[in-house]
């Protein structure tokens, strides 16, 4: 199919080109021949005049004119996809839908077996995946790689919807059999002790490192540094150090391993989670329907 001259299916290939910045790897996503795939990119320079892709040594790097295509290109496909493609009932006893969720290993062990919970009652037949941490996780949206982030509020996207799911506080874990556990944790003994601390390295600003310096002066000598916030409680055992962790993820902890949960000796503010969709999207049944589980999750958490 053509409009205004342009072959249509040739979208897929520059929106995966622009994407992957490889015909190797484009072919091998799209499922065709590298030769095919640049034949594609061919006849898209051909059309709109441009390179869109030039080789630089090793490495395919986007033209001014193609990065500014590529977030109308991703853009178009999102839309041809939630007002065309996506049927407009869902049943979730029926569907073979599965939903691609960005979301923290701290989500999936506090709210998610909630929601797979409430999904299983239900007897739903879709399925998950759940997406590692990236940076600038609207990106995820944009490019359809995700249909839903679960995401702080200040990772929240203004160009996309967004709802609040609940607020988490935060405490202190420590080794029960340790010296500091035995009496009332102060801002000094917060600030001489060893710290625990989960920082992927795709997050440029840390908040805790931010809040602490700015408001309180503090600044944590950090003794272990993870990708994960599920290993931190355990980090600390057999030791005089700390981490500062989530209270839902820290009481769950504290069923398992040897640790005593006490409380920040200042105060920081809750933390909002969110749930975020594209904007094309807020009519997608199955991410409605998706959306309302995870909210009655979220209710059900402290139960």
């Amino acid at each position: 199919m053509r409009f205004k001259k342009l072959d249509l299916n040739l979208l897929v290939a520059l929106d995966t080109l622009l994407t992957e910045q490889s015909i190797t790897k484009g072919a091998k996503k799209l499922n065709m021949s590298p030769s095919a795939l640049s034949n594609s990119l061919s006849r898209l320079r051909d059309y709109f005049e441009d390179d869109l892709l030039t080789q630089i040594g090793r490495k395919m790097v986007i033209t001014p004119y193609g990065e500014n295509l590529k977030i109308h290109v991703r853009n178009a496909l999102n839309n041809i996809e939630s007002t065309i493609l996506v049927q407009p009932s869902f049943d979730p006893q029926k569907t073979d839908r599965i939903f691609s969720l960005f979301c923290s290993d701290y989500t999936q062990t506090v709210l998610i077996p909630h929601m797979l919970e409430l999904v299983g009652k239900g007897k739903a037949s879709s399925r998950f995946q759940f997406l590692a941490q990236v940076d600038n996780p609207d990106e995820s949206l944009e490019r359809g790689e995700a249909d839903l982030l679960i995401i702080p509020s200040n990772f929240v996207s203004k160009e996309h919807p967004s709802d609040i799911l609940y607020e988490e506080k935060f405490v202190c874990v420590v080794w029960e059999h340790s010296d500091i556990a035995k009496s009332e944790l102060t801002t000094e003994k917060y600030s001489a002790a060893g710290h625990v601390h989960m920082r992927p390295a795709v997050i440029k600003k840390d908040f805790f490192e931010s809040t602490l310096a700015e408001t309180y002066g503090i600044k944590r000598r950090l003794v272990a540094t993870t990708f994960s916030f599920t290993a931190v409680p355990a980090m600390v055992i057999g030791s005089e150090n700390i981490a500062t962790i989530h209270t839902r993820l820290a009481k769950k902890m504290a069923k398992v391993w040897p640790l005593k949960i006490l409380p920040l000796p200042f105060d920081i503010p809750p933390m909002k989670q969110c749930i975020q969709w594209h904007q094309y999207r807020n009519n997608d049944q199955g991410l409605i329907w998706l959306r309302e589980t995870l909210k009655k999750a979220a209710e059900n958490m402290d139960n």
